[in-house]
């Protein structure tokens, strides 16, 4: 019987390397997926188009010029374009955005408690318009430090950012995209294990042969749980040494973890795998249920508190919310075990 068991396993291995749709799954698909997205989603904005009318021509506007042209945010795109072609220049989206300094810019930095700059947003996209606005008072309060430090408000923030000070945006997004590629693949694997062998006639094979249901479960996962483990752990790597995501856990205790939820994308696909008669319906099901969900309700964009209180409910059925927490506590934030204790037990 251990004999019919390994001879099950060694087949199933058999089969994935000689499929080569199955290896592009499980060794490029995934390395594709994490660059893409990890370089495509972003809470930044860069290379802003901007236009600028300078009426002032001073030093000190063209000082303010300066701190614009020399961020990574803006591009200036226009200088001194005139008032009748503002309207035109935000509708044809040449300029995100134009900023007006008027006449008698250097006078009131000097002479007044305000300096009034006027800028004009493109607030078709209300968050891209937000980036812009918070974008500009950086830049802005920069200025005011520099040339008109007499002026102080009542008190002033410090803000001091923990476990992500330089606010990178790829500290957030690509542990979340590992989450979703490992959930992803791990069900993509399993959902065509059973339905490949139906498709070509020898699962009836397996089943009048002597060995026991939990035999043949066993003989088709085993050699995916030790891929996507594989696949897991070469992508944790990509996110670290490419993007640079810190590690400042324990290694062992995400390794853990991972096997976990790896276990629960392959249980999901095995389950599609029964239930399907076709690898494309198959394959379809697996993609379904698993991007959608994962991306729209587990938290990897939208933050759950703020969703509808019926899909607060819904995400706590979905793996990939729990282990989000997990692995950007891990990554992170370094916690341990104990504070990891109710997302791993879910």
């Amino acid at each position: 019987m251990n004999r019919t068991f390994k001879s099950i396993v060694r087949k199933e291995f058999l089969h994935i390397l000689r499929d080569y749709q199955t290896l592009i799954i499980i060794f490029i698909m995934p390395i594709i997926m994490l660059i893409m997205f990890g370089y495509a989603i972003t809470l930044e904005m860069r290379h802003i188009e901007v236009a600028v009318v300078d009426h002032a021509r001073t030093p000190q506007s063209r000082q303010l010029l300066s701190h614009l042209q020399s961020s990574d945010f803006f591009v200036i795109k226009a200088y001194d374009p005139p008032e009748s072609q503002f309207e035109s220049l935000l509708q044809k989206r040449q300029v995100r955005c134009i900023m007006v300094i008027p006449a008698d810019f250097s006078l009131s930095l000097t002479g007044e408690r305000f300096t009034p700059v006027q800028l004009l947003i493109d607030a078709s996209d209300p968050n891209a318009a937000n980036f812009i606005q918070n974008y500009f008072q950086k830049i802005s309060a920069l200025f005011n430090a520099e040339n008109n430090p007499q002026f102080k408000f009542p008190f002033e923030i410090v803000p001091r950012f923990l476990f992500n000070p330089n606010l990178k945006s790829e500290y957030f997004f690509v542990p979340g995209l590992i989450a979703i590629i490992v959930l992803l693949i791990s069900a993509l694997l399993t959902s065509i294990a059973i339905v490949r062998e139906k498709e070509r006639g020898t699962f009836e094979q397996i089943l009048v042969s002597p060995v026991h249901a939990y035999q043949i479960i066993l003989g088709k996962v085993i050699p995916y749980i030790i891929l996507g483990f594989v696949d897991s752990v070469i992508i944790l790597l990509i996110g670290h040494f490419w993007f640079q995501v810190p590690v400042h856990g324990s290694i062992l205790l995400l390794l853990a973890t991972l096997i976990l939820y790896l276990l629960t994308g392959l249980s999901f696909g095995l389950f599609v795998s029964t239930i399907t008669d076709s690898q494309r319906t198959a394959m379809l099901i697996a993609l379904l249920m698993t991007i959608l969900p994962t991306i729209l309700l587990s938290g990897f964009i939208f933050p759950v508190p703020s969703m509808p209180v019926i899909f607060q409910y819904i995400s706590q059925i979905i793996p990939a919310t729990h282990f989000l927490k997990i692995i950007r506590g891990i990554l992170l934030k370094g916690i341990g075990l104990w504070e990891l204790k109710a997302p791993i037990l879910y």
